[in-house]
C-alpha cells in the first residue's frame, strides 16, 4: 500500500517550503488531536519567477522611460519636479504592491493531506480565505497534468481530486512532484477506506 520509503521520510518545513512529506512540527487550525499531517504543499517556487521578472522590469521603468516622456513633452508642457518625484514614488509603491500580493497569494495558498482528510486553503486577500476539506474515504479519482516545458523541466503540475463530498472537485495548482502527490493521496485514501470498512 503506502510506500515504505515515503513513510520513513520526515521533512523539515521552512518558510518557503513547497513540498513536505510527513512534516515535523507542522500544525494547522482545526487539526484533530490524533490527526497526523502526511503531506504539505504549496505552488512550486518556480511559479514566482514571472512575478519577480515583472518587478525587476518595473524597477527600471522610472529611470529609463520617465526621462524619455519628459523630453517628449517638455517643449509643450512644463512638468514640475515634485510631480516627477511623487509619480516615481507611486510607481515603486505599486511595483512593491504587485510583488507583495503575489508572494502573499503563494505563501498562504496551502494544500494539506492528513491521515483523515484533504484540506485546501485558498487565500483570496488579506480579509478573506476559503477553506475546503473532504474526508479521505470520499476520494473517488485522482489525476494530474503538467502543461508546458517549464512544468516538465521543473516537475510541477496540477493535481485534480474528484470526491463524493459536498465539494466535488479539488485542484492543487502547480504543486511540485505531482506524480508522487497522486501516489501518496491514492495510497492513503485506500488505507482510510479499508480502515473504515473494518
Amino acid at each position: 500500500m503506502v510506500d515504505a520509503s515515503l513513510q520513513s521520510i520526515q521533512s523539515t518545513t521552512r518558510l518557503f517550503t513547497a513540498y513536505a512529506v510527513n512534516p515535523k512540527n507542522l500544525h494547522f487550525e482545526h487539526q484533530e488531536k490524533d490527526e497526523k499531517v502526511i503531506l504539505f504543499l504549496r505552488e512550486a517556487f518556480i511559479t514566482l519567477v514571472p512575478a519577480f521578472l515583472l518587478a525587476f522590469i518595473m524597477v527600471f521603468v522610472p529611470p529609463v522611460i520617465f526621462p524619455f516622456f519628459i523630453k517628449l513633452f517638455s517643449p509643450t508642457v512644463q512638468i514640475p519636479v515634485g510631480y516627477i518625484v511623487v509619480g516615481t514614488i507611486f510607481w515603486y509603491v505599486g511595483t512593491f504592491g504587485v510583488l507583495f500580493s503575489r508572494l502573499l497569494y503563494w505563501f498562504f495558498n496551502i494544500f494539506i493531506l492528513t491521515d483523515q482528510r484533504i484540506i485546501d486553503i485558498d487565500f483570496i486577500n488579506l480579509l478573506y480565505k476559503d477553506v475546503a476539506e473532504t474526508q479521505l474515504s470520499r476520494v473517488q479519482d485522482i489525476s494530474y497534468n503538467a502543461k508546458g516545458i517549464f512544468a516538465t523541466m521543473f516537475d510541477y503540475g496540477d493535481v485534480m481530486i474528484q470526491t463524493a463530498g459536498e465539494v466535488p472537485n479539488f485542484t492543487f495548482e502547480s504543486v511540485p512532484k505531482p506524480s508522487q502527490v497522486v501516489d501518496i493521496i491514492s495510497d492513503h485514501a485506500k488505507l482510510r477506506a479499508k480502515s473504515i470498512k473494518e
